[in-house]
């Protein structure tokens, strides 16, 4: 049987059991609020969905378009100056510091280029806080003059200080610029809930 709630200034909201065989309980919270239909234009947000789903937490893309030096056989942080895309504004500066707490992956690749023609070697390395979180010795050309390493992993960051750094180190003689394949991306997989 419909039970029919009156508007307190007009329509009504008229709520109706679905044909079922059995009972089956409602429980509305001792809260005040909007419930939520699926046609509701009401938003949805990090807060509101069950612990483990990542929903809409921060992503980001970034790469490399202009030129770095390195010195060959040390490390650098990698400057990626261009932000394809950073959905809740996480990334500055080469460093993505997420404002959400979760487990998040992240992808990183960087590549050089050399004014010689010799034997060329790329590491890439993903930096949490500072330390080497994820590292690649990858990145071999052994007649030309461009290499590249490219690495990824599962990281937590606490959602307010930790963050994440793309850093490079080039091997090889002549001049040692960073090249288009450079690049950082990122997304939360899973909230630390």
């Amino acid at each position: 049987m419909p039970i029919k709630l009156r508007g307190s200034t007009s329509g009504d909201i008229t709520l109706t059991a679905a044909a079922v065989a059995g009972t089956n309980t409602l429980t509305v919270p001792a809260a005040t609020g909007t419930l939520l239909t699926t046609v509701s234009t009401n938003v949805v947000n990090q807060a509101m969905l069950t612990s483990g789903v990542a929903g809409n937490g921060p992503a980001f893309s970034a790469n490399s378009i202009g030129t770095q030096t390195f010195s060959s056989g040390t490390p650098e942080r990698v400057s990626l100056t261009t932000e394809l895309y950073d959905t809740n504004s996480c990334f500055a500066s080469s460093r993505f510091t997420p404002t959400v707490a979760g487990y998040y992956s992240i992808s990183g690749t960087f590549g050089f280029s050399s004014s010689t023609n010799l034997a060329q070697y790329a590491t890439c390395y993903l930096e949490k806080n500072g330390s080497s979180a994820y590292l690649n010795f990858g990145g071999e050309v052994s007649a030309g003059t461009t290499a590249f390493a490219s690495t990824s992993g599962l990281i937590y960051c606490n959602g307010t200080t930790d963050y994440i750094e793309l850093w490079g180190r080039a091997t090889g003689s002549g001049t040692l610029t960073s090249s288009t394949y450079s690049s950082l991306s990122g997304f939360l997989a899973r909230s630390a809930t």
